[in-house]
């Protein structure tokens, strides 16, 4: 039996994916699906870059501002929902784009990885958090990379989130997350995914980073970070967000505003950095210049599906 066809848009933030997905939905009766880890959440708009009304044009987006920013939402959570997502609009004669950068929510759909429902111990987690703030995060990540080598060289010594789930999932279950997911790949692959990513010069990837940050400043970022911290009984989980972590230590007085900027452009240039390097392992991807024009691209995809 044929695959239902599902397009991957994916490539490092600040690459344009939300203009060519939104165009390409435009010609073919697409629907988007956010493939971003950020995004998912809710009131957290302007240091996500979630697309506007205005920049939608119309098109039908999911998963995007349906989750609280308190809540834990986890891989697993994600691929149950992308996939009833991406049956509802193959249901409706519509075509399926996944749109986003998390490479871990983009490989769970197009390996079929299944993640087990692990249960979190809450103790542990308190341990870990105290420990990170007596020690520092440098101890916790030296100890995961003991355990998982090769998990931990896709994350950031400073991705406190990450660094703890390689951490917690070794205590739950006694394997790495490397081996998990080793054998969560065995079963077959749902629909024919055709993966794109979007390839930029990185100087002039990184100019765009760095232009992004100062009109997310503009926009009100920090008034955002603001209201979000009135608004939760609880200091958010989404907080750890990249752009959030340093604006709530900005708004502590830990740095000052010029270099509270300057660390949001220089931690979202590595997180660009890493995801390049993410995306590429994927031998499937299909890499467009996204310095060519946009309908240039829109017909190499319409060429191949």
């Amino acid at each position: 039996m044929q695959k239902s066809k599902v397009i991957v848009i994916c490539g490092p933030t600040a690459s344009g994916k939300t203009a060519l997905s939104i165009e390409l939905a435009k010609k073919i009766n697409g629907e988007i699906v956010s493939s971003d880890s950020m995004q998912i959440y809710k009131d957290m708009d302007i240091g996500t870059a979630k697309p506007t009304v205005e920049e939608m044009q119309g098109i039908k987006h999911y998963l995007i501002g349906y989750v609280s920013p308190e809540e834990r939402y986890s891989v697993a959570d994600y691929k149950k929902d992308a996939k009833k997502v991406i049956k509802e609009i193959l249901g409706k004669g519509k075509m399926p784009i996944i749109v986003g950068g998390t490479g871990l929510y983009i490989d769970s759909l197009i390996y079929e990885i299944e993640y087990q429902d692990i249960k979190f111990d809450e103790k542990y987690r308190k341990e870990l958090e105290q420990e990170a703030e007596e020690k520092g995060l440098e101890e916790l990540y030296k100890r995961a990379k003991q355990i998982d080598e090769k998990a931990i060289e896709k994350i950031s010594p400073t991705d406190k989130k990450r660094i703890l789930r390689v951490l917690e999932i070794y205590h739950a279950t006694g394997k790495t997350k490397t081996e998990q997911e080793m054998e969560s790949r065995k079963k077959e692959v749902e629909f024919d995914y055709q993966v794109y990513a979007l390839n930029w010069d990185r100087e002039k990837l990184y100019d765009r980073i760095n232009k992004r940050v100062d009109i997310m400043i503009e926009q009100g970022l920090i008034q955002e970070v603001e209201q979000i911290l009135k608004k939760y009984d609880k200091f958010p989980t989404a907080m750890q967000g990249l752009g959030y972590k340093e604006v709530v230590d900005y708004l502590n007085g830990k740095y000052t505003k010029e270099e509270m900027i300057e660390k949001i452009k220089m931690e979202t240039r590595r997180y660009a950095k890493r995801q390049l390097t993410w995306f590429r392992k994927n031998k499937q991807t299909k890499w467009l210049n996204a310095e060519d024009d946009l309908q240039k691209n829109i017909n190499i995809i319409l060429k191949d599906i």
